[in-house]
């Protein structure tokens, strides 16, 4: 599936969500292979808190390094790592992060289209953008923003979402590669880290 419409090696994947779609994650995290070829960046709205319930609960679904992320960390492929409460979290040029906490966006810090935009613009057609199950449009600038620099888009499909208005805002704005329900999201995510192990070790 994957090899149709990947023009490029992806050294990210974003995954954006909100309501609903902790419970994606925690299907998706232990169905993926390891080691991962990109690195994965989870943003998720959260309660603005210190509580690291929810890194605690990702991380114990996965056999990959996982990480809430510290400014200035170094973004390294094979890694998964999850944006932390009540920052924005931006991508730099030099593919380290950094956080900011400046006013809300969409109502949210951290705000998916905060990272998709500044992802976009550091790793260009080598990024994939994911949407998921969520309550308002926080994703669609961001999703846009990656379309525009060559990006491929993939969004859960609202139907299998507990809430889909947000996956349906990014499909109705944007030219959404591939609509997926959970389990066509985990062979996609699957298939790509297959697809680039396997190009990798060929050369």
């Amino acid at each position: 599936m994957a090899e149709t419409k990947l023009k490029n090696p992806t050294e990210a994947i974003l995954i954006g969500g909100s309501t609903g779609s902790i419970e994606v994650l925690l299907r998706v995290l232990p169905a993926l292979t390891t080691p991962l070829s990109f690195a994965l960046i989870i943003v998720l709205h959260r309660k603005n808190t210190a509580d690291s319930t929810l890194a605690n609960l990702l991380s114990l679904k996965t056999d990959s390094p996982f990480r809430e992320v510290d400014d200035k960390d170094p973004i390294r492929p094979g890694t998964i790592y999850l944006a932390p409460a009540d920052y924005h979290l931006l991508i730099e040029q030099d593919k380290s992060f950094s956080l900011d906490d400046s006013e809300k966006v969409n109502y949210s810090r951290p705000s998916i289209d905060v990272t998709f935009e500044s992802a976009a613009d550091v790793y260009r057609s080598s990024l994939i953008g994911i949407l998921l199950s969520g309550a308002n449009a926080d994703g669609t600038k961001g999703m846009q923003a990656i379309q525009k620099t060559g990006g491929l888009l993939v969004a859960q499909h609202p139907d299998t979402a507990l809430v889909g208005f947000m996956p349906q805002q990014a499909i109705a704005n944007t030219t959404i590669d591939y609509v997926l329900d959970i389990d066509g999201l985990i062979e996609f995510l699957k298939s790509v880290n297959t697809s680039q192990q396997t190009n990798h070790e060929a050369r």
